[in-house]
């Protein structure tokens, strides 16, 4: 039987290749740093009676400001939204691939974006949407930080509000001692992800949710890290828990894709942010 530290540093590296799955490829990867081009993070934007409510992107893990939203956010702006997006949780050093950091830290950088935001439009409150970490750590800032004054709806796609096992992986952190303190010291943005840490456990106790707040979890069960995927629902008096595959049973999308291209789930994204004039999401949204 090989020694455990022979053996921890493939199983760190296969716990950050299967977290990476909340990426997008690096083959697309754009400068996180240069200003999308498609008409979101206008800062002249002004929000319209229709939508009266800025929506700030919120990006996964391994995610940035850009590449997480190449579909949704000119979706969501031909819709007639002012879309804004921020980049969060970075590690010296690590280019594009952000969301490594600390969550309450990472948290902290929400806090001051959306203010930035709401006070280039005028805005008494913005509306959040989030894919996997960046459907999660909102809440931290909805139930710490003082945002539930400033948030109207938080929309979460394949948030890892309990936490993410990456298919049972964490399980096998036990079995190599010092793993997780190695996961922690070098990305602790991973570590906080795994249940049972001490940031799940503080955010989840006392309630997952805070008075004010519109939730909204849409989630698939192709899930392959937020898993398993139930646990990406939320309880309380303002939760609306969806499962993409009760709206399309064709739907194959799993985390990844839900966040990146998958024009159903957009839909209901849009019908959570403007639920007076929801439609029924089918598969025929994909069209849409």
């Amino acid at each position: 039987m090989l020694p455990w530290k022979r053996v921890l540093r493939p199983l760190t590296a296969l716990l950050l290749a299967a977290a990476a799955v909340a990426a997008v490829p690096a083959a697309t990867a754009h400068a996180a740093d240069a200003a999308p081009s498609r008409g979101w993070n206008d800062f002249s934007c002004k929000p319209s009676t229709a939508h009266p409510r800025p929506v700030v992107l919120v990006h996964g893990t391994l995610g940035n400001s850009v590449d997480n939203w190449l579909s949704l956010a000119p979706y969501l702006k031909d819709r007639g939204y002012c879309v804004f997006s921020l980049d969060y949780g970075q590690l010296t050093g690590v280019p594009l691939f952000h969301g490594l950091g600390p969550i309450d830290k990472s948290a902290e950088q929400l806090s001051a974006y959306v203010d930035k935001v709401l006070a280039a439009t005028g805005a008494a409150k913005a509306d959040l949407v989030g894919h996997s970490q960046g459907g999660m750590m909102p809440r931290y800032y909805l139930k710490f930080l003082g945002g539930a004054g400033k948030v109207n709806a938080l929309v979460g796609l394949a948030p890892d509000n309990h936490g993410a096992t990456l298919s049972g992986l964490t399980g096998l952190l036990p079995y190599f001692p010092g793993a997780g303190d190695l996961i922690k010291a070098t990305t602790p943005g991973l570590a906080d992800q795994i249940p049972g840490s001490g940031f799940l456990t503080k955010l989840n106790t006392g309630g997952d949710t805070v008075p004010g707040v519109h939730y909204t979890v849409i989630a698939t069960k192709y899930d392959e890290v937020a898993t398993p995927w139930r646990s990406q629902y939320l309880s309380g008096s303002d939760v609306h828990n969806v499962l993409l595959q009760d709206l399309c049973p064709l739907d194959l999308s799993e985390h990844v894709a839900i966040g990146l291209f998958d024009r159903i789930a957009f839909h209901e994204v849009a019908n959570a942010l403007d639920p007076a004039h929801a439609t029924a999401t089918t598969c025929a949204s994909a069209l849409s």
